[in-house]
C-alpha cells in the first residue's frame, strides 16, 4: 500500500444531518412506493385504488428525489463536484443506449458501481438519479416508471459507496467485492423495478398480474412468477456484464477516478485572486 492509498479518502459530498434525514425520508417513501402491492391489505384504501396508486407514488417520488438532491447539493456539492457529476452522468447516459434492445448489456451499471465506490454514498445517490434522468431524456424513456428508476439507481450507486474498506481495501480484493456487489445489486435493481411496473398489469387477465383482492402470499407467488417469466434473463445478463466489466476494466477506472478526485481536491475551497 502506498502512502497515498493509506490516507482517508476525500469525499465529493459529505452528508450532513439534513441530507441524511432527506435520504431516509425519500427511502422510506420509496420502499412504500415499491412494496405496497405486497403489503397492502386487500380491504385497505390503497388496494381499492390499485390503478391510481402507482401514479400517485410516481408523482410523489419525483418531488422527493428532487428535494433530496437539492438538499445534498446545498450541503456541499461545490463547483468541482458539479463538474465531476456532469462528466460521469453524461458518460453513464451515453453508455445506456449501447445495450438498448439487447438483453442485459447495460455497461452503465458498472460505471455507477465504481463511481459510487470512489466518490461516496452522497455523491453516488445524486449521480445515480441524475444519470437515469439524463439517459431517459436521451433515449425517450420518460414515463411514470422514471421516478422509480431514478430512486432505484440512486440506491444502487449509493450502496457501492457504503461498501466496507474504502480507504484500505485495494487490488483484487476490492475488485472481487465490487463485482459481487454489482452482481447482487443488478438483480436487486431488476426486482424492485419489477415491483414498480407490476401493478400496471392489474387490469390484464393473467395469473402473474397483481390482484388487489388477493392476499400477500398469493400476490407474492404471482410476483415471483412474473419475475421469472419476464426479467430473469435480462437481470442475469445485466449482472454478468457488470461483473465482467468490473473485473476487466475496474482497476484502471478506479485508479483514474481516484486520481481525478485527488486532483479536484473537493474539500479545498475555490478562491479567486484579485487582479
Amino acid at each position: 500500500m502506498t502512502p497515498m492509498e493509506g490516507r482517508p479518502r476525500t469525499r465529493a459530498v459529505r452528508l450532513g444531518p439534513r441530507s441524511l434525514a432527506a435520504l431516509c425520508l425519500v427511502s422510506a417513501v420509496g420502499v412504500a412506493g415499491f412494496g405496497w402491492p405486497l403489503f397492502a391489505d386487500p380491504s385497505s384504501q390503497v388496494a381499492a385504488h390499485a390503478q391510481d396508486a402507482p401514479w400517485l407514488f410516481a408523482g410523489l417520488l419525483v418531488l422527493l428525489v428532487a428535494v433530496v438532491t437539492a438538499t445534498i447539493s446545498e450541503s456541499g456539492l461545490g463547483p468541482k463536484a458539479v463538474a465531476m457529476l456532469g462528466v460521469l452522468a453524461a458518460t453513464g447516459a451515453a453508455l445506456r443506449p449501447i445495450g438498448a434492445g439487447t438483453a442485459g448489456i447495460e455497461p452503465m451499471f458498472f460505471l455507477m458501481v465504481l463511481s459510487g465506490r470512489v466518490l461516496g454514498p452522497g455523491f453516488g445517490f445524486v449521480l445515480g438519479s441524475v444519470t437515469m434522468f439524463s439517459s431517459a431524456l436521451l433515449t425517450g424513456g420518460v414515463g411514470p416508471w422514471l421516478p422509480f428508476q431514478m430512486l432505484a439507481m440512486g440506491w444502487f450507486t449509493m450502496g457501492a459507496g457504503l461498501l466496507p474498506g474504502p480507504d484500505r481495501l485495494r487490488g483484487r480484493g476490492e475488485l472481487a467485492l465490487l463485482a459481487a456487489y454489482g452482481f447482487c445489486a443488478a438483480f436487486a435493481y431488476g426486482t424492485v423495478m419489477n415491483l414498480a411496473g407490476w401493478p400496471f398489469m392489474g387490469a390484464l387477465a393473467s395469473n402473474v398480474a397483481f390482484d388487489p383482492h388477493a392476499d400477500v402470499s398469493a400476490n407474492l407467488a404471482r410476483f415471483l412468477a412474473y419475475c421469472l417469466a419476464t426479467s430473469l434473463g435480462w437481470d442475469l445478463g445485466r449482472a454478468v456484464v457488470t461483473v465482467v466489466l468490473t473485473l476487466a476494466l475496474g482497476a484502471t477506472l478506479l485508479k483514474a477516478l481516484r486520481r481525478a478526485t485527488r486532483r479536484a481536491a473537493f474539500e479545498t475551497p475555490v478562491t479567486f485572486e484579485p487582479r
